[in-house]
């Protein structure tokens, strides 16, 4: 929830605005409180994007934090914006392509920083993602309630299934390894994006209207695992798909659950029709806002 503090300058007071984020202290926000001192301090989001030679990362910048009354844990971040799941909500519904590949490169970014710092999201969709009214260059990946580290100290863990509780976050996106209650890895953010990409700009997945059913999902999800094509062909119906979503999906979903990523080669298969629209990632993302 954004909250206004004031800040003087000079004889003109300006307003700075604020995301507030408060929950029980011992819940899950602690685990967030956690993925952002260990993982996403200021000057090492900013090393990364030098780096890498990015304009803008999506990392958000946890300005503080603390507890409230004993019984409340609150972070406090520069202002996020609206999520991209209440802009969906504006009338929307679904995303153009172009606004799609956009918010795709600008997550993938993102995900190679959280990866490379030991971590996994672990519950990649539109509530978590949020666009900024004011900047529409700026995409943030926020909600690190779920943030797993999968690499310890460099090691990788190792696959088990039933080592944590299965299906922890949002059913309709995370990943069959989240499902069957194995810590997630590299390879579980971007199975969710996948999916996110193609909600967004289909409006709905194979499996939407069974969430009620966790074990009717998962046997939705393994069979599509097995034929990407099918799976985009249902959700485009007769309209035609994108290659890159197709070549997206493909290349995820034949990931070894230890394997790196090839990131770079990810992100071309967005770019290159982005080039073709004459259009970067990092302009503003092709949506309109309801002022």
């Amino acid at each position: 929830h954004p909250s206004t503090a004031q800040s003087a300058s000079g004889t003109c007071p300006q307003k700075q605005r604020y995301s507030l984020k408060l929950d029980a202290k011992d819940g899950r926000i602690y685990n967030e409180q956690n993925f952002f001192q260990r993982a996403a301090k200021a000057g090492t989001v900013e090393k990364w994007k030098k780096w890498h030679s990015v304009p803008l990362l999506g990392i958000p910048h946890c300005v503080g934090f603390g507890l409230h009354a004993d019984s409340y844990r609150f972070l406090v971040f520069s202002d996020l914006g609206r999520t991209l799941q209440s802009v969906l909500g504006d009338g929307l519904s679904v995303l153009r392509e172009k606004a799609a590949f956009q918010i795709a490169v600008r997550l993938l970014d993102c995900l190679e920083y959280i990866h490379e710092n030991e971590y996994v999201h672990g519950d990649i969709t539109a509530e978590n993602i949020y666009l900024n009214p004011a900047d529409l260059a700026q995409v943030s990946l926020a909600g690190y309630c779920f943030a797993f580290r999968y690499r310890p100290g460099g090691k990788h863990v190792v696959r088990r299934e039933g080592s944590r509780t299965p299906h922890e976050g949002t059913v309709e996106f995370i990943s069959l390894d989240s499902h069957k209650g194995t810590g997630p890895s590299r390879r579980s953010d971007l199975e969710s994006l996948g999916y996110c990409l193609l909600k967004w700009l289909c409006g709905f997945l194979p499996w939407s209207n069974v969430l009620d059913r966790v074990e009717a999902v998962v046997e939705q999800k393994e069979r599509y695992r097995e034929d990407v094509r099918s799976l985009v062909r249902l959700c485009f119906r007769q309209r035609s798909s994108p290659e890159a979503l197709q070549s997206y999906l493909e290349q995820v979903m034949a990931l070894a659950y230890e394997e790196e990523p090839k990131y770079e080669a990810l992100r071309q298969l967005f770019k290159k029709p982005l080039d073709k629209m004459k259009c970067s990632a990092y302009d503003s993302v092709d949506v309109r806002m309801v002022p």
